[in-house]
């Protein structure tokens, strides 16, 4: 169980609440795609689905999402990103998101796009 003064999941190394859980709770939004990546990650790793489905684009969107709760997810690396800034408008976020899963170890590698609509950004794809 993740509280406030847990370790956030997205690998910062700040407490959850005042990392990602302000972005879960709605009290600020991420100002770079790469924070917006740490956020959702983070959003898996609490079962956060109402964030996941609002940082994600209306078009790319699944129509019902269910997280598989015998997947738990341990950490993120950050392995590349391209724009995503304070001041750009489309970015993308290359990572690898590690999970257990019935008692095995597993990660999976995706490079996501991600663009800014309306002052926000919100999740597209994967790229490539």
């Amino acid at each position: 169980m993740i509280t406030d003064d847990s370790r956030c999941p997205c690998g910062l190394g700040e407490p959850y609440g005042v990392c990602c859980g302000r972005f879960h709770r709605g009290a600020a939004t991420a100002p770079t795609a790469e924070l917006l990546m740490r956020s959702r990650f983070s959003a898996f790793a609490v079962g956060d689905t109402a964030y996941l489905t609002k940082t994600w684009h209306p078009k790319t969107r699944p129509a019902d999402l269910e997280l598989d709760p015998g997947q738990r997810w341990t950490f993120l690396e950050i392995l590349g990103k391209t724009g995503g800034g304070l001041l750009e408008n489309e970015g993308t976020v290359e990572f690898r998101a590690h999970y257990r899963q019935d008692r095995r170890a597993d990660s999976m590698h995706e490079n996501s796009a991600f663009v800014r609509v309306d002052g926000q950004w919100i999740y597209v794809a994967p790229v490539g």
